[in-house]
């Protein structure tokens, strides 16, 4: 690695030092139905989010739940302390395609029909609130 590289690449892991998140990827369903899970508890406070997410309908909100109780945890670990009621939101929370299984369903007269198995990766940001929010 070249000394520019090593350069950038330390001041990525310093940043990324400052930084409470968690991923979660290969989840076994589409990126458009983690999508709407995703969108619905976007820029909340965690704890009404994790209520959220425990009382949803959809499928995917069990895997966004795990994830978000893992940036959570993160967060704690790297503060060295619990957090307060109220202290923690989620900054950012994205949703990006993973990798499509391709299979071939037998359809009349000879032919195939394609199927494609989407996948999905979810990256979920937590940060803390500024006392000038409060």
């Amino acid at each position: 690695m070249g000394a520019r590289k090593k350069i950038a690449a330390e001041k990525i892991k310093e940043a990324r030092k400052k930084m409470y998140f968690a991923k979660l990827k290969g989840v076994p369903s589409s990126p458009r139905k983690m999508r709407y899970v995703v969108d619905m508890i976007r820029g909340m406070e965690v704890n009404r989010a994790l209520g959220v997410l425990r009382f949803s309908k959809k499928a995917a909100a069990a895997d966004v739940e795990k994830l978000l109780r893992s940036a959570i945890a993160n967060w704690e670990v790297k503060n060295d302390r619990k957090a307060e009621d109220g202290e923690l939101f989620i900054s950012r929370v994205f949703v990006d395609e993973g990798v499509t299984m391709k299979r071939m369903r037998p359809a009349p007269q000879g032919r195939g029909y394609r199927i494609r198995k989407r996948s999905n990766h979810v990256t979920l940001f937590v940060d803390a609130k500024t006392n000038d929010e409060k």
